[in-house]
C-alpha cells in the first residue's frame, strides 16, 4: 500500500495548519508535544472527500453514521490531560471513530488500544491507520462500555462519547495511577477527569463540553 500525500494543498496545506495551532495555543493548549502532533497530523485523511476542505476549522465535523470527528481543541485538551504527570505506556480509547484520536494518540504513547462499536466505522478507520504506517495500534469492534480487559490494565483511558455515568468496567480497567478522561452527563456535558490512587479513585469536573452519547452493545 502507497502511503498517502500527507502534506496537503490549499484548505488542507501546512500553513492551514499553523494556524489550527496557533488557535490552539490561545486557547490554552501549552503541551509541545501536543501541539507538535496536532500541527503534522493530516487530519483531512480521516474525513470523506467532500468535508476534507474543512478539516483544519476547529469544529467537530460529521463522519456519518451520527457520530462526529471531534473538534480539535477538544482532541488536544483531551490528550493534553490524559498526558499530564508523565508519559503514558498503554492507552485505551473508546469510540474509535474517524481514527483520528487514534492517530493522535499513536504519536505520543507505546500503545494504543481502540474499541469502536459502528463496525462499518471500524473498517474505515484502521484503513487509514494502515495507510499512515500506524503500527502500534490495535482496533476492535465491540461494546466500548466493557472496555478492553485482556489487555489492560491501562495507564490511561479516554473516551470520545458522552455517559451518564463512567462504566465499572472501565474503571476496573485503569492502573494504579492511571488517569481517565471522559464526558460525562446527558443534556449538560463536562468532561470528567479519574485518577486511580490504589483503591481510591479521586474525580476531577472540568469543561463543559459536547460530545455524541455512549451506548451499549455494538453494530454491524
Amino acid at each position: 500500500m502507497t502511503p498517502p500525500d500527507i502534506s496537503g494543498i490549499g484548505m488542507t496545506s501546512q500553513r492551514t495548519r499553523e494556524r489550527l495551532v496557533q488557535r490552539l495555543c490561545e486557547q490554552g493548549i501549552t503541551n509541545f508535544e501536543v501541539l507538535e502532533v496536532m500541527r503534522n497530523a493530516p487530519r483531512h485523511l480521516f474525513l470523506d472527500e467532500a468535508m476534507a476542505h474543512r478539516a483544519y476549522e476547529d469544529t467537530a465535523l460529521p463522519i456519518g453514521y451520527q457520530q462526529t470527528l471531534s473538534q480539535p481543541l477538544t482532541v488536544a485538551r483531551m490528550t493534553e490531560i490524559l498526558l499530564a504527570n508523565g508519559p503514558r505506556k498503554r492507552v485505551l480509547e473508546i469510540g474509535t471513530g474517524s481514527g483520528f484520536q487514534t492517530y493522535v494518540l499513536s504519536q505520543l504513547v507505546d500503545e494504543v488500544f481502540s474499541v469502536e462499536r459502528i463496525k462499518p466505522l471500524l473498517l474505515k478507520a484502521k484503513t487509514r491507520l494502515r495507510s499512515l504506517r500506524v503500527w502500534n495500534a490495535q482496533c476492535r469492534h465491540a461494546d466500548g462500555m466493557m472496555g478492553w480487559a485482556d489487555k489492560g490494565p491501562f495507564d490511561g483511558i479516554l473516551v470520545a462519547a458522552a455517559g451518564e455515568y463512567v462504566p465499572e468496567h472501565l474503571l476496573a480497567q485503569l492502573s494504579d495511577g492511571g488517569r481517565l478522561i471522559m464526558p460525562v452527563g446527558k443534556e449538560k456535558q463536562q468532561l470528567h477527569l479519574v485518577i486511580r490512587e490504589g483503591d481510591d479513585w479521586v474525580q476531577e469536573i472540568l469543561d463543559s463540553v459536547f460530545f455524541v452519547p455512549l451506548l451499549p452493545g455494538s453494530v454491524r
